[in-house]
């Protein structure tokens, strides 16, 4: 990925504050050409600046009001068709290798606890899976942000 400069992080810090931005809004709120906002977004998009684009949806509203954690210890041999298996059940909604005690946390939602512990079961089962365990979420403290880092980057990079 390349660096990105000051018009560059202006525009990303744009796009956080309004997602749903049009190239002339960002042009017009940057003070910039709409040809350059496109050029520059397209540059961002080639080098993979942008995650998949989606709407962050409240599990919540689908009736999932419980988010957990859980970590899972595996057989490394059998990882990959792990995480084939554990990608088939819906519930988990990330999943993320590590390094330490653990070798994967999963991030899951759920109905209520007797769901919780069908979810935990259901990752038990996959061929591979040594042992799990689980953390329920009090609450989200610090949503996915980027915005710091953004200020940052415009705080050390020339004008």
């Amino acid at each position: 990925m390349r660096s990105v400069d000051r018009t560059d992080i202006q525009l990303l810090r744009a796009l956080c504050s309004d997602p749903r931005s049009t190239f002339v809004a960002l042009a017009q709120r940057l003070s910039l050409s709409r040809n350059t906002v496109q050029a520059r977004m397209a540059r961002l998009e080639e080098s993979n600046a942008f995650l998949g684009f989606s709407r962050r949806i409240n599990p919540a509203a689908l009736g999932y009001p419980l988010t957990a954690f859980i970590e899972v210890h595996v057989q490394q041999k059998l990882l990959a068709p792990i995480v084939v298996a554990l990608a088939d059940i819906p519930e988990i909604v990330q999943a993320h290798g590590m390094s330490g005690q653990a070798d994967l946390l999963v991030r899951v939602v759920c109905t209520d606890a007797d769901d919780l512990f069908r979810i935990d079961g259901t990752i038990l089962a996959v061929t591979g899976v040594e042992r799990t365990e689980t953390s329920l979420a009090m609450g989200e403290l610090i949503p996915y942000r980027l915005e710091p880092l953004l200020e940052r980057g415009l705080a050390s990079t020339p004008a």
